[in-house]
């Protein structure tokens, strides 16, 4: 324990309760609210918390950005469905999680970021490293708190964690003056929190329950879409069971990747602007399209009018914010997404669709997913590779970019959580800390990161965390010395020409950098990979290994992500070559 810990002890009064400075009443309340794990950068206005800290039994991941930090703790809420905790200090440290922040946001993520904040007394004036982190990030929270009395500190914790985890997840921020840290009080922790005007979604609509199985009845081509909201429900079982006991086909938005068995006859993968094509038209050409914990984002539907037309149209979601907010719904349900599937499950609606499934695999064997032929390592090759030697067991994390895509299409998911990827923000950057965060979460599974050199390179600093924290995550980069999907929509929309997505040097001889020199400089092993026949053993070696492994395999930057509906095209105007 630290020696300015020591001399901050808690004061037992006569009556036998104890007081506590405002930094220790944070500590505990993490504790209570079962934190295993904080991923925290201290400074000025947070190292009061951090001197409590090393007295904790919280582990804490120092990253070596406080973006990274906040990435990591999502990654650990992304594969556990547990609140990930950040923490920085006040000014550049708390702006520095703004990203991840909104990243949260957008996938619906719990997560709670506490940051320090300068005195009281200095708030508003400018005063050396302050922001409003509270205004700042106000659209991107599902909360935030500013703390200006420490008998607050302790309800404040409890709420946050309440409202990041229920009903529909997200971040709350909770930003903590220094001088309200240093004081103290007798805390009052709270066990059943209930934020004022915070209410949950009621009872399964009965009426809309009614309507579905109407609607079943009367439907030839129905289709199941489902999101995040499947994963955030625990709902996959029953999921898999009204899919098989009603017979419907299902596709999933990219969040709900592994809400379904991918192996399943049933599952048809994911649509969109890269999704598949027998899956784009199974959603497009449906009759009744049964949307379940999903948002009807833009990347799915594109122009919505003109996506799914002749469907009657069903929209689950514990948000009502999200009811008709994308596509009007004709069907409409606002509550939990795993007790609507188990309204559903009794007596269920089976019926044959007979000329249906076979107009479904009339699409699949006409234009299935195919690894390209070809002498040179192609992405997409690596990816079915990583498939096959670790028996779609392994959980995926991604960066963003055409490695993104590729690892959505060719990985073959089993269960849920299973794939961790940034998908309404698109953050590039978001991989390694959040494979990070994900391994430490879940030590005794394989994760292994798929990442392309331009967005590993955002926050690249993360590989001392890696080395650091013993943190064996697996790590393979796509190099293809380009911004691949930019320079992908400049070989088709833009004639080619290269507006700054070039990422080799001009003065380098062999790709740059050198990426296994950079891992072997933070101590983490590394191996290069040129050829198509090196691939397996190089896989099987990383796989093998104990320690953090870094596999920098060179790919052609020539290779596009497809399928692909260009931007304000629909499903016919899909390209397939």
């Amino acid at each position: 324990m630290p020696e300015q810990t020591k001399t901050l002890p808690a004061n037992r009064r006569p009556d036998g309760t104890t007081t506590m400075r405002g930094a220790e009443i944070v500590v505990r309340a993490l504790e209570r609210e079962g934190v295993e794990v904080v991923f925290a950068y201290p400074g000025g206005a947070s190292m009061e918390i951090h001197q409590y800290l090393t007295a904790s039994p919280i582990r804490t991941i120092l990253p070596r950005h406080e973006q990274g930090g906040a990435f990591s703790a999502a990654g650990y809420a992304r594969v556990t469905g547990k609140a990930g905790v950040c923490m920085a200090t006040s000014g550049p440290g708390a702006t520095n999680l703004v990203t991840s922040i909104a990243d949260a946001y957008m996938d619906s993520v719990p997560l709670v970021a506490i940051t320090g904040q300068v005195p009281q007394k200095l708030i508003g004036k400018n005063a050396f490293q302050e922001t409003d982190i509270i205004g700042i990030t106000r659209p991107v929270v599902k909360h935030s708190f500013l703390v200006l009395d420490v008998n607050d500190i302790a309800r404040v914790i409890a709420e946050a964690f309440h409202i990041a985890t229920t009903g529909r997840p997200g971040p709350v921020v909770i930003d903590l003056p220094k001088d309200v840290q240093q004081q103290s009080c007798v805390p009052e922790f709270v066990d059943q929190p209930r934020p004022r005007a915070y209410k949950l979604p009621g009872q399964v609509p009965a009426q809309a329950v009614a309507d579905l199985r109407a609607a079943i009845e009367k439907c030839e081509r129905p289709c199941l879409y489902v999101g995040g909201g499947i994963m955030i429900a625990e709902a996959a079982g029953e999921l898999l069971q009204f899919a098989e006991s009603y017979n419907i086909p299902v596709v999933t938005s990219l969040m709900g990747v592994g809400a379904f068995p991918e192996r399943h006859p049933l599952a048809l993968k994911w649509p969109g602007m890269h999704g598949n094509y027998y899956a784009n038209y199974t959603i497009n050409e449906c009759d009744l399209l049964i949307g379940i914990g999903v948002r009807y984002d833009d990347r799915v539907t594109g122009n919505v009018a003109t996506f799914a037309t002749g469907a009657t149209i069903v929209h689950v979601d514990i948000d009502p914010s999200e009811i008709n907010k994308n596509k009007h719904a004709d069907i409409a349900a606002v509550c939990d997404a795993k007790a609507f599937l188990q309204a559903m499950l009794p007596n269920p609606i089976r019926k044959d669709y007979t000329a249906w499934h076979e107009q479904i695999r009339q699409w699949k064997a006409a234009h299935p997913l195919r690894v390209p032929e070809s002498d040179q390592i192609q992405p997409q090759f690596v990816i079915s590779e990583l498939d096959r030697l670790t028996d779609g067991e392994a959980t995926i994390v991604t960066g963003v970019g055409q490695h993104q895509m590729w690892s959505a299409q060719f990985y073959r998911f089993r269960r849920p959580r299973q794939l961790l990827t940034s998908g309404g923000l698109g953050t590039m950057g978001f991989g390694l800390p959040s494979a990070i965060g994900a391994k430490i979460a879940r030590p005794e599974e394989e994760v292994v990161l798929i990442d392309g050199d331009g967005s590993f390179q955002m926050n690249i600093q993360e590989l001392g965390t890696v080395h650091c924290e013993d943190v064996p995550i697996k790590m393979i980069i796509m190099n293809n010395q380009h911004l691949g999907m930019v320079a992908q929509w400049e070989d088709r929309f833009y004639n080619g020409v290269r507006g700054n997505t070039v990422l080799s040097s001009s003065h380098a001889k062999k790709p740059y950098p050198d990426f296994v020199k950079i891992a072997e400089g933070y101590q983490v092993k590394g191996r290069h990979v040129w050829t198509k026949d090196e691939l397996e053993d190089a896989i099987k070696e990383m796989l093998a290994s104990t320690e953090p492994f870094l596999l920098d395999i060179h790919v052609i930057y020539q290779e596009h992500v497809l399928p692909m509906i260009p931007a304000g095209g629909t499903h016919r105007d899909i390209m397939t070559e």
